[in-house]
């Protein structure tokens, strides 16, 4: 009721005010449509007030700006940029007379996504401001290089690259005569892009400036992303990294640049001059998830009517160590699988060879797992044989514990002579263990980072080896799982087959350690529900292979 009160009176209040506004405020008369406001001596003095009296009347212009203003006037708007498209089997790309940068970048041998109608994958995109390869001087300028609208050459706008290279052709001319040339060099069966850099000097005085190239790239803000994700450069023999959160925190790179790169999880951009260069690299975050790698080209120094050439073979493609080792300049060396690249990098070309013969990355991880345990087949024979003979002395385990349960050190010391007593290592059984994390550390990077597990399927469900397995698709979220939420059968069967290989070891010792190990299957089935579908194959596989060669060890001891 009070409520309806309150609507009541503010409804009343602006009935008053509106009754008010039309009966009792006068207003101001009219002046007839012929006649003209009265204007005071003092507005009539003003030329600015006139002009904002009138009611129709054009902008008022200050003496000496009304030609500078009619010029901008009748002056045309520049025509905008214009693109060239270019096309080839491997990629198509576009190119703007804005910066002459490469605005778009898509690779037509992958998609964005594994669905079959999912577009070509992006690498430059318009989220990317100016776009890539784009050119500034160090020092300032007259006219602005880095805002530079450069001219295409051709008329052309779209370039069809099938059977042999063509060129894309940009100039720019600053006020004072300095022309700037860049041209870009497409080939119909490679990644490789040819590309120079010509600088004229056409004024009257010597040029002194140093030429900037920057790569530039956008990076998501996933932070559980493994392995390297940033800026990169080959440095003398050294491979100096900036990872993405680091941008901002490094000091330039200098030192003989072979290149400078922009890596993500399965592609990367990359500048090679065709020499080595001295010089340094600087790397920057211009806004949020953007990163801008900058190449600077030694000092150009050009008397009046010279010029210099400057050469440079871009990359724009996949992390593939096949493509990267046919493009040379030691690019091949972006890929790095952290401290056991050693095992990991022979792991990925065994994988390879072994799908030239079953095209199935899915099978060529369970024979790779399968070679791997016939490589560690002495060590696990060793750790099984100790397991089984431990087993067998259980019983005198137990009654020892038993009688010294209330003096630790004597119990100590007795376990230690039935050791003795029947040669037997108790950390023998840890062998197998511990010589197979490098190898799972190295096929987990490896896994993880190996684009040619990217979209790769298996079976039935399993449609990409490079994302976790996931069987129906739930509408909801589900505590401790990464998108996209299902099932993750492969997982569970990994999980139950820890189980069943932990049932099979002899216990520990101590009951509080055995408690423990127990649960580790359930530990390691909830760490690997988010790892690659690739990876868990390897793992279940693996503890397959493993139980049948306890099984055997132990039956022949028997």
């Amino acid at each position: 009721m009070e409520q309806a009160r309150i609507l009541l009176a503010i409804a009343l209040s602006f009935a008053i005010f509106l009754l008010w506004e039309l009966f009792f405020v006068e207003r101001p008369p009219m002046p007839p449509p012929s006649e003209a406001p009265q204007q005071s001596a003092s507005q009539e003095a003003s030329p600015e007030a006139a002009a904002e009296n009138a009611p129709d009347a054009a902008p008022y212009f200050p003496p000496g700006e009304v030609e500078t203003a009619a010029a901008a006037k009748a002056a045309p708007r520049p025509a905008p940029a214009r693109q060239v498209s270019v096309e080839t089997p491997m990629y198509s790309a576009v190119l703007s007379e804005s910066g002459a940068s490469i605005r778009s970048w898509k690779l037509k041998q992958y998609r964005e996504a594994v669905e079959p109608e999912a577009p070509p994958k992006e690498l430059v995109g318009p989220e990317i401001e100016g776009g890539t390869v784009q050119t500034r001087w160090e020092s300032p300028m007259p006219d602005a290089l880095a805002d530079a609208r450069f001219t295409l050459a051709s008329g052309e706008t779209t370039v069809d690259v099938r059977d042999v290279s063509r060129s894309v052709s940009f100039t720019w001319a600053s006020s004072d005569g300095v022309v700037v040339e860049k041209i870009y060099t497409f080939s119909p069966e490679t990644y490789l892009v040819d590309f120079s850099l010509t600088v004229k000097n056409g004024s009257d005085r010597p040029l002194r400036n140093r030429l900037m190239l920057s790569l530039v790239s956008r990076f998501g803000d996933d932070k559980r992303v493994i392995g390297f994700q940033g800026a990169s450069a080959l440095v003398g023999d050294s491979v100096e990294q900036i990872d993405v959160g680091e941008v901002d925190e490094e000091d330039p790179e200098a030192g003989a640049v072979r290149w400078i790169a922009l890596q993500h999880r399965y592609f990367l951009s990359a500048l090679m001059p065709l020499q080595p260069v001295e010089t340094q690299v600087l790397t920057s975050s211009p806004s949020p998830g953007i990163v801008e790698s900058r190449f600077a080209q030694p000092g150009v120094d050009l008397a009046p009517g010279t010029q210099k050439r400057f050469e440079y073979e871009l990359f724009f493609g996949p992390k593939s160590m096949k493509v990267l080792g046919e493009v040379g300049y030691d690019l091949d060396r972006v890929i790095d699988f952290g401290w056991f690249d050693f095992i990991a990098k022979p792991c990925l070309w065994l994988m390879n060879f072994i799908y030239r013969y079953v095209p199935n990355y899915g099978v060529a991880i369970i024979c790779l797992t399968l070679i791997t345990k016939i490589i560690l087949w002495p060590l696990g024979n060793k750790s099984y044989k100790s397991m089984g003979e431990m087993k067998k002395i259980q019983p005198l385990m137990a009654d020892i514990r038993e009688k010294y349960k209330d003096d630790k050190k004597k119990m100590n010391q007795e376990m230690m002579a039935l050791y003795r007593t029947y040669k037997i290592n108790p950390m023998g059984g840890c062998l197998p263990m511990a010589a197979q994390i490098p190898v799972f550390i190295a096929l987990y990077r490896m896994l993880y980072e190996a684009i040619e597990l990217r979209h790769a399927s298996f079976f039935g469900w399993i449609n990409d080896l490079s994302a976790p397995d996931r069987l129906f698709r739930f509408g909801f979220s589900v505590p401790l799982m990464e998108p996209p939420y299902g099932i993750p059968v492969l997982t569970l069967v990994m999980g139950a087959s820890m189980l069943l290989q932990q049932k099979m070891s002899p216990p520990p010792g101590d009951p509080s350690q055995a408690k423990i190990m127990m649960l580790m299957p359930i530990v390691f089935t909830f760490i690997f529900i988010n790892f690659p579908s690739g990876l868990v194959l390897y793992w279940l596989v693996n503890n397959l292979f493993s139980m049948g060669q306890q099984y055997y060890t132990q039956k022949k001891l028997a």
